[in-house]
């Protein structure tokens, strides 16, 4: 039966990197926010109400394409951040409208390791989007830690 993959962290936790793992390893579809934000809406995004705007664009096209690949039996990473109680719903929910399992990949690390880590991406350009200290502190304000109690199988990461 088809999984949905779900990844929770901070910024810089090694959500991305652990989505290519994860869809090595079980043969899925990675969908990645970061580049589809990225491809779509270059140097657009200025601010997180930006964000919050094309982000809300990309789910409604996204949602669909997901639940109809799951109940096609393909196994799908969705690498965009279950990182509130609001995303993780939504999230959680394409798993239940598709009637496949899902598991939440948590990735629980600390601030400084994250910023630690976030310093070395934006050095090494590598990534979509470079974030500031300033951005990572706005951001991490509003991280909610998954707890069982939302109804989500969740597996806990810290590398």
């Amino acid at each position: 039966m088809p999984t949905l993959h779900l990844l929770c962290g901070k910024i810089a936790s090694g959500k991305s990197t652990l989505s290519k793992f994860l869809a090595a390893e079980h043969a899925a579809i990675l969908l990645s926010e970061d580049h589809w934000l990225a491809k779509l809406y270059p140097g657009e995004i200025q601010s997180i109400a930006d964000y919050l705007g094309c982000a809300q664009r990309i789910r409604g096209v996204l949602g669909p394409l997901v639940i109809n690949l799951l109940q096609s039996g393909v196994n799908v990473v969705l690498d965009f951040p279950a990182n509130t109680l609001a995303n993780r719903e939504w999230l959680l929910g394409l798993a239940q409208a598709a009637q496949v399992p899902h598991c939440l990949h948590y990735l629980e690390l600390d601030d400084a390791t994250c910023r630690e880590r976030l310093h070395a991406r934006n050095a090494g350009g590598e990534h979509d989007f470079a974030a500031t200290d300033a951005e990572f502190d706005l951001i991490t304000r509003h991280f909610s830690a998954p707890g069982a109690e939302e109804g989500l199988l969740i597996e806990v990461h810290r590398f």
